[in-house]
């Protein structure tokens, strides 16, 4: 009698080993009927499941989990409603291209378009915030799809793939072989720039007297951050960053001027109002730097160095655009590059920044800013820092700077309220020996604040600052200052006592009434490492970022302090 053969692995079972193939660590997910097959094989997986308490929380952590590790985050959800939770953190990650996959249960493969429970079009819904997606309707495609999802996902300009998988193709058989070659006719991936663009680009360079270096996420991406010092150095350039470039170059280095834009330092937009030539390096010129585009640096050169062609011409047409790796092209591009007499220049980029510095009230309450310039004096920019968005992320990107790459992680493009403090427990799974600090509003805080519980059961040491002021902050600003203080739908009236709530989850939890008590509460809540610590800061409920460009004008219109009286209402988006 022959032997019974055994019985090839189920289509999760294969998912599952593929995933352990490509180095997956960590899966944050939450269950569902159409996903209990995938959940089943993840039982006998070396892979650690993250229960998380939302959909949402899910993707956050795995996009905080690949900012700050470089690794691919991953993703399970069921289907239906599984499925569309996870819409805002597949638009947070696609926006600002952050390599994560999103795994989702699906109705089976005879029930698709017949309004079976809990099944969506999650592909056709996805279609807009993935960079790419499958709907796998037979098992034998579940390697090579797999194969291909970590190398879309994390190849040229990173962004997230999704799965969405049948019930029936998950439960059934599949003995297709494992996948290492890729073969996907028309997608190529720039690497290292034209030469007769990076020639272009140094003559240009080597001819300016007014240079800036504008770095964005691409330079974080590509860790192209000691290129770019190098070329600083060499040109005697200032350096300016975007909100998601902090980091990529040493923000305390002598030639950073800090970030610039919409609540950049006064400094960096007047260097980069009066420069004659600005390259941008992994930056996409977006609305929250160029403000009204046709008054954006006028008369200066326009060099565009980005991985993604599309890119080129969308905002600002450069007069010179290299396709290619930030990091690589910049390699090939210092050598090219002469010691310009920058001398003047300099001088008045130092003028600017001793006549407008970062400022704040010392008088009259607890100050979000006091906290956290207090908060960067602790960490010597050496913590992870994650931020929801708000008054709070402004000030922290201004106050908290950034030393090292991958340190900073913060919703850019997409602006998500409630990422903040996910992100951070993901970042935490990523970074384990880093200390991680989550900034977030009150107003932010509340959409995702059951994730206490998932940082609670892993007892992962994750510090959570809630800027408290009763108000959605910015909203009330803007109301303040171009609506005539008509303040409608930011009172958070009713907010929670959230030292009680997080204690109720078993969490430690501080609280900062006074300036005098910053330093101590911050320090223990830095040096308690037995488990997440929140601290909730009580600041003072009216208080305005500044400087501030107002939307649609232009950087010579940036208001450096609060104004006597009422602004006209903004021609652009908030």
């Amino acid at each position: 009698m022959e032997p019974e053969l055994p019985a090839p692995p189920t289509g999760a079972q294969k998912l599952i080993q593929c995933l352990e193939r490509e180095g997956v660590e960590y899966i944050f997910g939450y269950s569902g009927g159409a996903a209990m097959p995938i959940f089943d094989a993840l039982v006998d997986s070396s892979i650690e499941l993250i229960l998380v308490r939302h959909e949402q929380g899910a993707a956050h952590m795995a996009d905080g989990y690949a900012r700050a590790s470089g690794k691919p985050g991953v993703v399970l959800v069921t289907s239906g409603p599984g499925a569309t939770n996870i819409v805002t953190g597949l638009l947070t990650s696609h926006m600002d291209s952050i390599p994560i996959i999103v795994l989702t249960g699906q109705t089976i493969s005879s029930m698709l378009g017949k309004d079976g429970f809990q099944e969506a079009d999650v592909t056709g819904i996805t279609y807009a915030v993935v960079k790419h997606s499958y709907l796998l309707k037979d098992g034998a495609d579940i390697p090579r799809a797999t194969r291909e999802a970590f190398y879309i996902a994390t190849s040229g300009r990173p962004g997230p793939v999704l799965l969405d998988l049948p019930k029936d193709v998950t439960q059934g058989p599949c003995d297709a072989p494992f996948v290492d070659d890729i073969d996907l006719p028309g997608y190529t991936v720039p690497t290292n720039g034209d030469p007769d663009d990076i020639r272009e680009a140094a003559a240009i360079l080597n001819a300016s007297k007014r240079p800036v270096l504008y770095v964005g996420h691409g330079a974080v991406i590509s860790n192209a951050g000691k290129a770019v010092i190098r070329l600083a150095e060499m040109l005697r350039a200032p350096i300016v960053n975007t909100l998601l470039g902090k980091g990529a170059a040493d923000e305390t280095h002598p030639l950073h001027l800090g970030m610039l834009g919409m609540h950049g330092t006064a400094y960096a937009n007047k260097a980069v109002d009066a420069c004659d030539c600005i390259m941008a390096i992994g930056a996409r010129w977006d609305d929250r730097i160029t403000s009204k585009l046709d008054e954006f640096c006028l008369g200066a050169a326009k060099i565009h160095i980005d991985i993604d062609p599309s890119e080129f011409g969308k905002m600002v047409q450069p007069d010179v655009a290299i396709a290619g790796d930030a990091r690589l092209v910049l390699d090939e591009l210092v050598p090219q590059i002469q010691p310009a007499d920058t001398e003047q220049w300099l001088r008045q980029c130092n003028v600017w920044r001793k006549k407008y510095p970062l400022k704040y009230a010392k008088q009259g309450g607890l100050r979000t800013q006091h906290v956290l310039d207090r908060l960067n004096a602790l960490t010597q920019g050496n913590a992870i820092i994650t931020t929801d968005v708000g008054q709070h992320q402004m000030w922290a990107a201004q106050f908290c700077l950034s030393t090292t790459n991958r340190h900073w992680i913060s919703s850019g493009g997409a602006g998500t309220m409630g990422f903040g403090f996910p992100a951070a427990i993901g970042a935490q799974f990523g970074c384990p020996d880093k200390k991680v600090w989550a900034i977030v509003g009150d107003g932010g805080f509340q959409m995702t604040q059951a994730e206490l519980a998932t940082a609670a059961i892993h007892k992962k040491p994750t510090k959570c600052l809630i800027i408290n002021n009763n108000f959605l902050g910015m909203v009330r600003q803007w109301q303040e200052l171009f609506y005539d203080n008509r303040i409608s739908g930011v009172d958070l009236v009713g907010n929670p006592d959230f030292v009680k709530l997080a204690q109720a989850y078993g969490v430690k939890a501080l609280r900062i009434r006074r300036p005098a008590d910053v330093d101590r509460v911050l320090a223990e809540a830095h040096d308690y490492d037995e488990g997440p610590c929140v601290v909730v800061a009580e600041v003072v409920k009216e208080d305005n970022v500044f400087p501030m460009i107002p939307s649609g004008a232009p950087l010579s219109g940036m208001i450096i302090e609060k104004p006597k009286g009422p602004l006209a209402k903004p021609s652009g988006s908030t």
